[in-house]
Order: structure tokens, then sequence, then C-alpha cells
């Protein structure tokens, strides 16, 4: 079936599409209620279905004859380690761990926080929680005792399972004093605390309360998967960036099963076998999708990579990887790549290593700009597929169905909704806009298998911020336009449209202008105060590494193209040459923080920022500019 037979029939008839979807996974008892609403209204996926999530990704493979094949692979340049698991080793962990959980009373429907390193164990941990039922709660390693409070009393687990420390490139981060000081903190007392002990460093245990993990190991026996609903909850995922009471993003069991196998063929082009390398973490969306579940669930070699793009060695780090595993797909944020062009412009470290087995390059989690796009795609000779989604929807709103039919790709673009998504660009008024006309990005409800299901124990949260803006539409809180190709343009964030003069300008334009200069390597636009015009685009501009730069001449080119290229309203009153950007760990740069300090107002930053210390030089950087 081509894509547009195949997009046609998931948004007219999605009921009969997702019931055949759904036949291409386990189940102990088979859905006959496909879709139908819940107490709270909301739709729900198969309802009168059983499962196990854990069952799906393990012991399925095994009954298939596949115990011997690699699972999951664990490269660790920031320890010199590489340690790989067939699914017969990787099944006898998980089921092991589980039995560990087990006797410290968890069961069906109880929390489980985890807050680790990217090591083996944290994702033996996830699905030990799913072989019983336990909904876990994946918590950022980088993440201070503040937060992690917040979110032990929202999750109010049973047990927290964590590790001695994790590494920082060079440093060694002690996780346990956290933990200690976030129970400390939290109103919600676990009973208990597992702790994986590395060599590198050993923590001190609590006695009644905590436990080493090596030793509840030794005397675990393997266990079975338990049989759930698939209405029942898998993970809660507390979206990056929260600050106040957190956003619990709720993943049930069903959905999400088939909407991984699915994804994993229809987007990413994956056959049983092949190996597929997520460049994330497992505190993040795309870390529990595609490390974990979407992979294993489709019979593929995972990779677990705990490093960096660049310093971990050197900018060539993630084409080590790719050589030594044979990796066929390699997913990771654009702000890595930015990182690894800065580092390496001319791609000399890329031409050190095998990239055959390379097939494809995937890019999400922000705008992918078109000079990281053209750089990528020149200097790897692979193709270059940028896909969008969200934490909420948990796959691909819109990309390249390489499964379904190999689609050209355009610069700018997310690609094509993927079947299942029915993507809406409305007006303030709820109008659809015309083709290539910038609206808000939204999705015709149903939402398809695998998206959230609700805000943890906050459905009025999930109604007000979601729901409500639209009727019958999810908002996804994003710009955007629908070429005359279908193809979906991610513009930003609603909030990052500026009104100049009574103009409403996108600073997503605006970046991909200044973004496609040679000397560039990365670039955030915003909007400022400006008494007479109300806003101004700002723009922060990172030169690439190598490049002898004429500051003043550079910043004259980039108001000038600007200004050519959207208009005289348009042009920037500030170009600003820095070192770097002020981001989340998951890359997302912060827009809106840079605004309200630049601005005078109060600013909040959130605890999920790579280094406080890019805050207090912009800081010095904009009073300077705005004095001169």
């Amino acid at each position: 079936m081509n894509y547009d037979d195949e997009y046609k029939k998931s948004v007219e008839h999605p009921e009969l599409f997702w019931q055949q979807q759904a036949n291409n996974i386990h189940w102990f008892k088979k859905p006959s209620q496909i879709l139908s609403t819940n107490k709270q209204g909301f739709y729900q996926w198969f309802s009168d279905g059983e499962l196990n999530t854990s069952y799906l990704a393990l012991d399925y493979h095994l009954e298939q004859g596949r115990g011997e094949q690699l699972a999951l692979i664990y490269d660790s340049p920031v320890t010199n380690t590489q340690q790989s698991f067939t699914y017969h080793e990787l099944h006898q962990q998980v089921a092991k761990f589980a039995d560990v959980l087990q006797k410290q009373q968890v069961s069906k429907g109880d929390r489980v926080l985890i807050y680790m390193p990217m090591i083996p164990q944290a994702a033996i941990a996830m699905l030990a929680c799913a072989r019983l039922g336990a909904i876990h709660s994946v918590v950022f390693g980088g993440f201070a005792a503040h937060e992690l409070a917040i979110r032990i009393d929202d999750a109010e687990p049973k047990v927290i399972v964590t590790a001695s420390c994790g590494i920082e490139v060079d440093k060694i981060l002690p996780y346990k004093p956290l933990v200690d000081e976030a129970i400390n903190k939290a109103t919600a007392k676990p009973q208990t605390c597992i702790v994986f002990q590395r060599e590198m460093l050993s923590s001190s245990l609590q006695a009644g309360r905590d436990f080493c993990w090596q030793s509840l190991m030794e005397s675990a026996n393997p266990i079975a998967a338990v049989p759930v609903k698939a209405t029942d909850p898998l993970y809660i995922l507390y979206t990056s960036g929260t600050t106040g009471t957190p956003k619990g993003v709720v993943r049930d069991n069903g959905g999400h099963a088939v909407a991984m196998k699915y994804s994993m063929k229809t987007v990413y082009g994956m056959n049983t076998g092949d190996v597929f390398w997520a460049a994330s973490d497992v505190g993040w969306v795309v870390g529990h999708s595609y490390i974990v579940y979407g992979p294993l669930i489709a019979g593929c070699t995972t990779i677990m990579y705990e490093g960096k793009p660049i310093k971990t060695p050197d900018a060539g780090a993630f084409w080590r990887v790719c050589q030594d595993y044979k990796v066929n797909v390699l997913f990771s944020a654009p702000t890595a790549f930015r990182a690894i062009c800065k580092e390496d412009p001319n791609a000399a470290l890329i031409e050190q290593y095998d990239l055959s087995a390379l097939k494809r390059l995937y890019l999400a989690g922000e705008r992918l700009d078109p000079a990281t796009y053209t750089w990528l795609k020149e200097k790897t000779h692979k193709p270059v597929i940028d896909h969008w989604w969200q934490t909420e929807t948990g796959w691909a709103i819109a990309g390249i169905p390489i499964g379904l039919e190999e689609l050209p790709t355009k610069s700018g673009s997310a690609g094509v909704p993927i079947p299942g998504f029915q993507v809406e660009i409305l007006d303030n008024k709820g109008q659809n806009m015309p083709r290539n006309e910038e609206g808000s990005v939204t999705l015709k409800l149903p939402l398809p298998p695998g998206c959230l299901t609700t805000i943890w124990r906050n459905p009025a949260r999930f109604k007000a911020g979601y729901l409500s803006t639209y009727q019958g539409y999810y908002l996804t809180g994003d710009s955007g336009y629908i070429d005359d190709d279908g193809y979906l343009f991610i513009m930003g964030r609603t909030d990052d449209v500026i009104n100049v003069a009574g103009h409403r300008l996108s600073t997503g334009e605006m970046e991909e202008i200044v973004s496609a200069h040679p000397d560039v390597a990365e670039c955030a636009v915003f909007g400022i105060h400006d008494a007479l015009k109300g806003q101004v685009p700002l723009a922060l501009v990172i030169t690439k590494n190598g490049i002898a730069i004429d500051k003043e001449a550079l910043q004259l080119t980039l108001k000038a193209e600007v200004r050519s290229k959207i208009g005289a309203i348009a042009s920037l009153k500030h170009v600003l040459i820095v070192e770097r950007l002020p981001k989340t760990r998951s890359g997302k740069i912060l827009r809106k923080v840079m605004r309200q300090m630049i601005d005078g107002e109060a600013y909040q930053v959130p605890s999920t920022i790579d280094d406080m210390g890019v805050i207090a030089e912009l800081d010095k950087i904009f009073n300077k500019a705005l004095n001169e």
C-alpha cells in the first residue's frame, strides 16, 4: 500500500485501520472494542484487550527463536565499557529484577521512580516494572533534588531505583546524595530505594530503606509477565522544563505497544534484526519510545550510549559507534549534529569510519535548520530525514513514511503527516487555513494509539491544556503551515511568533535565513520589547570553529539577508555573536528565558538547563549590547 492510500484509510476508517495494526502484536486477550471513551470522556484504544509490554519486548522473541540475537548494546566511552545482551540474557535480567521489585511489595498499578544514568540497568528497571504492571516514572539523571522531590510527591512511588553515580564527560556525579535530599524534601516517602553500585563510586546505604541492586539480584528468580489491560498506564513521563506542579504525561500499555510496532516499520523502515540507535537518554520520551520499547518490540538491536556527540573523545564519536555496531539507522537531535559540525566543520572525522551499514539519519526534538540538514546530507551522503513529534504524542506526527513509500524530503519541512495523525492548520477562530499560510498546528481527534491518555491525576489539566482551545482538536502549541504537496513546516512554538508594528513574523523563518550563512554554526532568533514597534527580532549567533570571523561584517551581512528576504519590517535590531546558547539537556533553546532576561522581566531557569553558567554569560552580553 502506498502512502496516500494508507493515510486516507487511517483517517477515514480509524477503527478498522488500528484493529488491523493491533493484529501485529501478541495479545493475551485480543480486543474487540477498538475505540471508545472513558468516564472523563477521553478517547481510549483497545479497552477490553489484555497484554504485557515486557512480554512483547522479550518473551515473544524467545518464543520466535530469536533468543541469541543481540537485543541491547551498551557503549560507554566515559567509562571505556562495552557490553552486549542477547534477548535471552536481557530477558533473564528483567525477569529477575521484576522479582526484586515484587519482593519489595511492588504490584500492578504501583509507581516506581527511576533516576538513572545511561546504563543497561535503567532499561532493565523499566522493563521489569512493565512486567509487573507497575507504572514507572523515569526522571532524567540531571535533575536537582528539588525537582526530583516534586516528582516524588506527584507520582508517590513505592520504590526508587537509582545508581551510585552518573558521569558527565569526565566528572563523576554522585546520585545518591541527591536522592536522599529529594526524599527528605518530599512529603511522599518511598518505602525502598534500590541502588546500583557502580565501580567508580560506591554509595552509603540507609539501613532498612536502601538496598544494593547487585545483592538483591543474587537471590532473585525470574518471574512471568503479568497480564494488564490495554488502558492500564505503562509509564508517567514529566515534560521537560516543568516548573511548579509537574505535568505527568500518561502512556497506556495497549495503544503504546501497537504504535511502537507500527512506527518502527512505517516511520523508520526497520525490520527484525536491524540495528537501531536513538542517541538520546531514557529520561526523555525518545529514550522511552526508541531506545527501550520500540526497537525491542520490533525485534531489533538497540544501543544505549553513555557519552556525548563531542568530547567523548571527539566529534567522531557518533560515527565510531555507527561503524562498530553496524548501525542501520541513527536518530538524534539537530543540536547534537550542530555541535559535531561546529567542532568538525569539514567533516574530516567522518572519513575515518566505515558507515556503509548506515542507511538513514533521523532528526527530531527541535526544528531542523536547513544549514544542518544540508551539511549532514553533503558530508554523510546519507538520506537525512526530519520528523516531528512531542513528549505527549510519543511517536512521529509527521515524517517520511519510509516503510510505505520513499517520498522525497524537503529542507525545512518535517515531512508529511504519518497515518493516524490528522493534521490541520487553524486560525484563531478555529477555521482551516489555506495551503502555505501559517497558523496553529492541531490534530483532529481521536488521537491515534500511543499518544497521552491524560495527565497523571489531573484530567482537568489535560482537557484545559490540550483539548479546550479548539473543539474536537488536540492543540500542539506549535505554529506552522502545510504546502501544496501536503508537507508540514513547523515554524516554532506559537509564542515564538512575534508582532512587529502589527505584523506577525515567524522567528523560525528568520532563523532559517541566519543559519544558512556558511560561517554560522547555530543561532536563535526571538522577539524583544521595543517602545515604538512593540517587538523587534534579536539574533544570537554561534560561529563555526576554525574560521576567522569579522564580527562586524557578519552582523551587517545577516541583518541585510533578513531584510532582503523577509522585508524591511523584519530588520534585526541586534545580532550578537556568542559562545553558546542556553539549552535544556534535550537540546531545546530557552528563547523565552532569554527574551525575559533582555526585557527585564522576572524569569525562572528550568532545572533541565544544560549549564547554568551560560545564563551569567548572556546577562553580561545583554547588558553591554543594550547599553551601547
